[in-house]
């Protein structure tokens, strides 16, 4: 009963109820009927207040859910910047891959989370030149399922600044910068050149 009182609050947000739901006994990796644990289901739903105290009470951050999504993983979905830095002091794996087989930047590429990929390239050892199960990196990804505004815009440059490397093609040889001329993403094309 307790593990479900945790699964619970953590789901809502409600840190105190956490905080109870452990001292009562509760389990801090207890799962629920999607593998999801405290952790991961306060970090869908970036409650960070939650998160917090279950980081201090030793959750792991790398418990996978059947959808391979750890806590540290969905923030690049987020792009929650304050749930990033609240699984910090957890020691995240910053080598661990999603369902696509991607780290947490590929996604905030897609998402054209520019905050995050800020916080993300300058604060982890996240490889930005990774590539995932699709052949996209982080970049190629920002160009392919983006939409050449400017987030993405700004995403590309933090990327490139941070070492990724714009010579990487996809599966079929494509470089960003043929993706983002085919798109007709002029600012990303330019600064994918200046970059080659």
């Amino acid at each position: 009963m307790d593990d479900k009182a945790l699964l619970d609050a953590a789901r809502r947000g409600d840190a105190d109820a956490v905080r109870a739901a452990l001292v009562r006994g509760a389990d801090i990796e207890a799962r629920d009927g999607d593998r999801r644990t405290p952790l991961l289901l306060a970090a869908i739903d970036d409650r960070v207040d939650a998160a917090r105290v279950l980081v201090e009470a030793g959750a792991d951050p790398d418990a996978k859910d059947y959808r391979n999504d750890t806590a540290w993983l969905v923030t690049g979905v987020t792009g929650s910047v304050e749930m990033a830095r609240a699984l910090l002091p957890a020691g995240p794996d910053f080598t661990a891959l999603n369902r696509y087989g991607g780290t947490s930047l590929i996604p905030a590429g897609e998402h054209g989370h520019v905050d995050y990929v800020r916080f993300v390239t300058t604060n982890t050892s996240v490889d930005v030149n990774h590539v995932n199960n699709l052949g996209w990196t982080a970049l190629l990804e920002a160009v392919i399922l983006g939409d050449g505004g400017a987030d993405h815009q700004e995403v590309v440059r933090l990327l490139l600044a941070a070492g990724a490397d714009p010579g990487i093609a996809d599966k079929d040889g494509v470089t960003a910068l043929r993706h983002a001329e085919r798109s007709g993403y002029r600012v990303i094309a330019d600064t994918l050149r200046a970059a080659s």
